[in-house]
């Protein structure tokens, strides 16, 4: 099928232990650079999460608010990855315009405007309580 020869599908042929950890490392890398090198919205989120990341901690709020703030961002790019990987299954299968393949794009989408809706509100919040 691919020329990715990592195992994948393949009983018994998986790595075991610290090998294991790096290959997935280096697998993970590459989906960061790739989303990072082909998708705008993941660069933007990536590049506002990280101006927010420094303001976060300086900010006087509680240290889980602040995590609580980090965690969410890492959740958007978590879910823009998931959405990325489903749009580019999707066009891999079809190419063609079929209703299925529309709402599974559309429902990744709302996935990711529904976390960016609760990152949004998330920074209101410690706004508002920094004012009050």
């Amino acid at each position: 099928m691919s020329g990715n020869n990592d195992g994948v599908g393949k009983p018994g042929s998986g790595s075991k232990g610290l090998k294991r950890i790096l290959r997935a490392t280096v697998y993970s890398a590459a989906g960061l650079y790739q989303a990072a090198k082909q998708e705008a919205a993941f660069r933007q989120e990536l590049v506002l999460g990280l101006l927010l990341l420094p303001l976060s901690c300086f900010l006087p709020l509680s240290l889980l608010f602040k995590l609580f703030l980090n965690v969410v961002w890492l959740a958007v790019l978590a879910v823009e990855l998931l959405n990325t990987a489903i749009e580019a299954v999707v066009d891999l299968v079809s190419p063609e315009y079929h209703p299925l393949a529309k709402q599974a794009k559309d429902m990744g989408s709302a996935a990711v405007f529904c976390l960016l809706l609760a990152w949004f509100t998330a920074w209101a919040c410690a706004l508002c309580q920094l004012l009050v």
